[in-house]
């Protein structure tokens, strides 16, 4: 059928489906939101996940999207997944530092030394 409908038939067609329930001008505002941070939007730690912008989405514009799907509408504004680095509140850099600089050079052992 395809060979018969010609250069037509062989051109895109659209995915069925529902389409996006936000305006480009919501995109645009949801973009900013994200951009202030989860606690700006009355989170308690500063870590968007894809629930909580689902939150976001349905107080801020009345639109009910699955968790599951805001990933993708993150990815068409540019947004991409991360993760959080976990690291100690003790952590001392200057220490780390030094040890990295001082300390691990002088204990490494060399190549072709025995002992």
């Amino acid at each position: 059928m395809k060979a018969q409908a010609g250069a037509e038939g062989l051109k895109a067609k659209p995915h069925p489906g529902r389409g996006c329930q936000l305006s480009s001008q919501d995109k645009e505002k949801l973009k900013q939101l994200l951009l202030a941070g989860p606690q700006a939007a009355g989170f308690d730690t500063a870590l968007w996940t894809c629930r909580r912008v689902a939150q976001v989405i349905a107080q801020t514009f009345g639109v009910s999207y699955h968790p599951d799907h805001v990933g993708r509408l993150l990815h068409g504004l540019g947004f991409s997944c991360q993760y959080p680095q976990h690291r100690a509140r003790e952590r001392d850099e200057e220490a780390i530092r030094q040890w990295r600089v001082v300390e691990w050079p002088r204990i490494k052992k060399k190549p072709g030394k025995k002992g």
